[in-house]
């Protein structure tokens, strides 16, 4: 036998390792590729798509909810995307927790009472009577004085519904076709309000009237209705109400609107954390920019709107509205053990609040 070179031994050599290590360098390949086939899956996986409604028509809506939506949608950089409507848009606004609770909706953003939530304590939602001076009670309120936890508690025995946060809106004031002076011009205006306080003013003459958001302009221009008591004169100039009305009374059933954001319960489970806490920014930037926003406009248009004229009913008259107002909070405290825990929270922080005296009272 001829015997080989150093050189053919060594080629030998490397052949067998070859062969003895190519499949396992296969099997590494085969993996890398995997892993960036899984990265590039995971890159092109679908958009979470939500659909959210608010109380708000088209032209109140942009400052109020959708805002802060399209930037959350922004910062999502294409992970979700959450298509905003209007009030009555996809349901009309009256079913609407019942849509969210079915995942019909994903998300709302309205008060408990007009959305008909099923919880005791809806009622102090939007406006209950007096139990605000300003915007920034409501977020005190929720925040500071516990109605956070007793909302989470109610809110946590609804299946299919997970409440998120509750902010202030605007004050409620009555933009009418006739002027109001006096107690006595209440009687007989059919006005469009929300449910808790259309009931409570009923007792001082109002005729409280329910109908779709954007119907409201055209029943004031035809007589169908005297006015609203919706919102504050931000709002009536924004969406047009200032437009058919000639009057705005500067005394407030309440002082600002407390409103909710709620989310279908398996949606917001399917949202990664992050997302989940992205959202919650959002709302909050919501929240924030609403109380400067309504701030601004209700003192704003008061003195350069122009088109409606300011009227007061006397202090000594609109104090029995007021003393009505905490008979009525009595009355809803004898309903339920919680709505008597909110109400002593209520009668506690306007306790704390007139002891604290100017510029809080």
């Amino acid at each position: 036998m001829k015997k080989h070179s150093k050189k053919s031994i060594v080629t030998i050599v490397v052949l067998i390792v070859l062969v003895m290590f190519l499949p396992l360098l296969s099997s590494c390949g085969g993996k890398q590729e995997a892993a960036g086939g899984n990265q590039a899956a995971a890159k092109k996986a679908p958009a979470i798509k939500w659909r959210l409604q608010s109380y708000a028509g088209p032209a109140l809506n942009e400052y109020v909810v959708k805002n802060a939506i399209d930037e959350f949608n922004e910062a999502a950089n294409g992970e979700m995307v959450i298509d905003v409507y209007t009030a009555d848009e996809l349901v009309p606004h009256g079913e609407l927790f019942r849509a969210v609770q079915e995942g019909t909706v994903d998300m709302a953003v309205s008060d408990d009472d007009s959305m008909a939530s099923p919880v005791d304590v809806s009622i102090f939602a939007a406006y209950f009577p007096l139990a605000a001076r300003y915007g920034l009670d409501v977020d005190v309120l929720w925040n500071w004085y516990g109605l956070n936890e007793i909302w989470k508690e109610a809110y946590d025995k609804i299946d299919g519904v997970t409440w998120l946060a509750q902010g202030s809106w605007d004050p409620c004031n009555f933009a009418t076709t006739k002027p109001i002076r006096h107690l006595s011009d209440l009687k007989g205006l059919r006005m469009y309000m929300f449910p808790t306080g259309g009931k409570f003013m009923q007792q001082f003459g109002v005729v409280p009237q329910s109908m779709p958001y954007e119907d409201v302009q055209m029943a004031i221009q035809t007589g169908v209705l005297d006015g609203v008591a919706w919102s504050g004169i931000t709002e009536d100039y924004t969406v047009g109400w200032a437009d058919v009305c000639d009057y705005f009374l500067t005394n407030p059933i309440s002082g600002g609107w407390s409103g909710g954001w709620f989310v279908h319960t398996e949606s917001w489970e399917k949202v990664p954390k992050h997302l989940q806490t992205m959202l919650m920014l959002a709302i909050q930037k919501s929240n924030y920019f609403r109380l400067h926003w309504y701030w601004y406009g209700e003192a704003h248009y008061r003195v350069t709107g122009g088109k409606m004229e300011l009227t007061t009913i006397p202090a000594e008259e609109w104090k029995q509205v007021e003393d009505a107002a905490y008979k009525y909070w009595d009355d809803i405290a004898a309903t339920s053990e919680i709505n008597a825990k909110v109400v002593g929270i209520l009668k506690n922080y306007v306790d704390t609040m007139e002891k604290a005296g100017s510029p809080y009272r």
